[in-house]
């Protein structure tokens, strides 16, 4: 029997993780278990987790903060069982979350990653659809209706035209994610950098779309702090120049020019850039504006956007 460990990488709202964590423990089935790894400080969490006392669930405090990145891959240290998920602290698991996994499990079982049907909600909680979200959904996200099995070159430059995935809601496999793990150097973009390993390895995507997962857009959060600095960016453009002269190696040249064009990520920036210029973030908008109309240089050396 296929195992479940759903970890949580805890750091912020108190309210919004015990959210979080009522709605895992709102799934049916003895396949599974809770982690939460506190990677804070609030006082009352251990003793709600403590009051709390479900066999099901384990709470772990990190003597220390390892940050973002630092966490996830705690959370992967930790995982014993055959999937993993890396859930979002504020985000919900709906009531029907492992049967929509299990399902698309069955169907597909050498899957690496699961992507299930996701809703996008708000800080309140309430349903939003945000322009990037539209633009995911209708311009970059696959057109199939149904379940559907993705991957190879074909996957890797849809995500690099346009990352239509929503991370925390995927559901890996743990043997194929663990030893990969996140990388140290990233601190924004490392969900994509962890696909794109896994697609390289030969890894694939289960799709499996009826909705199962609240996955919560904030409108402060600390890759929008960053985007408006300019510091989002910089690192993406390390990473898609990295990833095209990684994926012309292996001769996925579509994939490859997806990656040295990037350009949703483009876009995105210049999206931001009214914002930067209306908090005052001059240099960051020098920034933005560098990012989004610098001409790249293709694998046989012509410049091009």
């Amino acid at each position: 029997m296929t195992r479940f460990d759903i970890m949580l990488p805890y750091y912020g709202d108190v309210a919004q993780m015990q959210d979080a964590v009522r709605s895992v423990l709102a799934q049916d089935g003895d396949d599974w278990r809770l982690t939460v790894v506190d990677d804070g400080a609030e006082p009352d969490v251990p003793g709600w987790f403590e009051a709390l006392a479900d066999p099901r669930v384990r709470y772990f405090r990190n003597p220390e903060n390892l940050g973002v990145t630092g966490n996830f891959n705690r959370c992967l240290e930790l995982a014993e069982y055959d999937r993993v998920v890396l859930m979002g602290c504020d985000d919900l698991l709906h009531s029907n979350y492992l049967r929509v996994v299990r399902a698309a499990l069955a169907e597909h079982p050498g899957a690496a990653m699961v992507q299930p049907g996701v809703v996008v909600i708000d800080g309140e909680g309430r349903p939003t659809d945000t322009l990037g979200d539209v633009v995911k959904r209708r311009l970059y996200a696959p057109k199939e209706r149904g379940s559907a099995l993705l991957g190879g070159e074909e996957l890797a430059g849809s995500l690099l035209r346009g990352n239509w995935l929503y991370f925390p809601s995927i559901c890996w496999r743990t043997d194929a994610v663990a030893p990969v793990g996140f990388r140290a150097d990233l601190g924004v973009i490392q969900d994509l950098a962890l696909v794109m390993d896994l697609l390289v390895a030969g890894e694939q995507l289960a799709l499996a779309p009826e909705l199962c997962f609240s996955y919560r857009r904030h409108a402060v959060s600390e890759s929008s702090a960053k985007a408006f600095t300019g510091d989002r960016f910089t690192e993406a453009r390390r990473f898609f120049l990295e990833t095209a002269d990684r994926l012309d190696a292996l001769g996925w040249r579509r994939a490859a020019l997806a990656a040295r064009r990037h350009r949703s990520t483009r876009l995105h920036a210049l999206t931001l850039l009214p914002g930067a210029l209306r908090s005052g973030q001059t240099a960051g908008a020098r920034s933005l504006t560098r990012f989004a109309l610098s001409p790249v240089r293709s694998s046989g050396g012509d410049r091009q956007v």
